[in-house]
């Protein structure tokens, strides 16, 4: 389908991602321009045995962002949907598509464990972001990032800061590394120090750590971020760019940089704040502005991803077949009930709302996903 978000460059399927579909017997219909802004013509999913549809319909339908009300009213009864919904978000775009019976998956839904690597769009849309922001960084900062030894005198590199060491953070680092900065980072989880070591920063360590299970972060309590903030302050005074990448799925961006710890920069320093669709990790932040208070630039990154649609494409294509494959195959749509990645990811079906904080939401009782009993041969 054709993205409708302002700015939007990607789309959910590329050429390449449609042959596969219909080796696998599919019948595959591409909805007229969906892939011009990635650079994919209509004439090239044809070559990929697409047809071209300007209101297409089927048994599944694969977008990148959610559909609107408008749209969701045109998705096909019975249908599968998958794309990055973020239900809790777009909770009046799920009840119509869960009344229209839609399974409806969402790809923020997706179990973070080894086995879905290969489907975990979250992640491959985040190396784009932490890359995008790093650049950003790059061409707003008025002075070099690498150290220049020249006969009109000697430039000492650009100090960057990289609040957040996960997909994006790494990318941020290594991309402002190869760009000549020194790097420093920061996490609340312990376990990043080796991370953002071996992607090159220098790991700040502030005494404040909030690890929970599996290697994720909890949310710190108000006196913890109060604490955060207060020994943050010295690092980011230090810094001439802070990268911020804390992102939450469905959640508001958690306030990283306050507007005292931005007024204690120094003059012609920048913040990229990787957040601002989610509201920004600093509180000066307006998403897709510049701002700039007392001599600081802070600027509010909005869907980083669309400024490489076509390599963003590529990835969320392949990452939409690898997920799609646990739900049909040989032109068939099958979900295995069985798989931890299946009921992870899916949101509704069949009428009933399967995701229990969506179905709280939306005021309605859950209907835990029941896997049918495989019969012994």
């Amino acid at each position: 389908m054709r993205e409708t978000r302002v700015g939007e460059t990607r789309v959910a399927l590329t050429p390449e991602a449609v042959k596969a579909l219909v080796a696998d017997g599919f019948e595959v219909q591409v909805q007229t321009g969906a892939g011009v802004a990635a650079h994919f013509t209509d004439d090239h999913y044809k070559s990929a045995g697409a047809t071209i549809e300007a209101h297409p319909t089927g048994d599944a339908t694969f977008r990148v962002n959610p559909p609107t009300l408008a749209e969701a009213q045109d998705v096909p009864e019975g249908s599968l949907h998958l794309s990055f919904l973020s239900p809790l978000l777009a909770s009046d775009v799920v009840k119509v598509l869960n009344d229209r019976k839609v399974t409806i998956v969402s790809f923020d839904m997706v179990p973070r464990i080894s086995r879905a690597q290969y489907m975990d769009a979250l992640s491959s849309q985040a190396t784009v972001s932490g890359y995008r922001a790093a650049l950003a960084g790059a061409t707003h900062f008025d002075r070099f990032f690498p150290l220049l030894t020249t006969a009109a005198g000697t430039i000492r590199p650009a100090k960057v800061l990289v609040m957040g060491v996960g997909v994006a953070g790494l990318q941020a680092i290594s991309t402002a590394r190869r760009l000549g900065a020194k790097v420093r980072a920061y996490d609340v989880r312990s376990a990043a120090k080796e991370e953002a070591e071996s992607a090159g920063a220098v790991f700040v360590k502030l005494g404040v750590t909030a690890d929970a299970a599996g290697g994720y972060a909890r949310e710190l309590t108000a006196e913890e971020r109060a604490e955060q903030q207060a020994a943050l302050a010295g690092e980011v005074a230090n810094a001439d760019i802070v990268i911020t990448t804390a992102a939450v799925p469905g959640r508001k961006a958690p306030i990283l940089l306050t507007q005292s710890m931005v007024e204690g920069m120094g003059e012609g320093s920048i913040v990229i704040d990787m957040a601002a669709d989610g509201g920004g990790n600093c509180e000066l932040t307006k998403a897709g502005e510049i701002v700039e208070h007392q001599g600081v630039r802070v600027v509010g990154l909005t869907n980083p991803p669309a400024e490489m649609g076509a390599h963003a494409s590529f990835m969320y294509a392949n990452n939409v077949l690898k997920l799609f494959a646990l739900f049909g195959s040989k032109g068939q749509i099958n979900p295995d009930w069985n798989d931890e990645v299946v009921v992870g990811s899916t949101v509704a079906t069949g009428g009933h709302i399967n995701h229990a904080p969506t179905a709280e939401a939306l005021g309605v009782s859950h209907s835990p996903i029941v896997a049918p009993v495989k019969e012994t041969e």
